[in-house]
């Protein structure tokens, strides 16, 4: 399956969860979504991602320098890899699938092949 399928995939996996009032799964889905879009931004730029894992390469894209002019993507970022409150709330009102949705969108535009 290519990038894109998966990240489509994701995403339908983020709505479903949601419809069935399962929030928390719509925001993992939301975000191995938004792994995947790093993975491969990372590859065009001739970068071996250094991790599967979706939190861990969103942290990292938000040091990465080519980001310093897009503060947008880089607060998707950190809406994604916020940790959720005791009462599994996330401590800010965002909507991850629909930022996740920008995020993949945008940053797959930066230096397009």
């Amino acid at each position: 399956m290519d990038w894109q399928t998966q990240i489509q995939a994701e995403f339908r996996k983020a709505e479903e969860a949601r419809a069935r009032g399962k929030e928390g799964q719509a925001r993992v889905c939301a975000r191995r979504a938004a792994g995947i879009a790093v993975r491969e931004y990372l590859l065009r730029r001739g970068i071996r991602p250094p991790s599967t894992s979706a939190y861990d390469l969103l942290n990292m894209l938000k040091e990465e320098p080519n980001l310093a002019s897009r503060p947008d993507l880089q607060l998707i970022a950190d809406h994604l890899t916020l940790r959720v409150t005791e009462e599994f709330k996330l401590p800010v009102n965002a909507d991850l699938v629909a930022e996740a949705r920008t995020f993949c969108e945008e940053l797959l535009k930066i230096d397009r092949p």
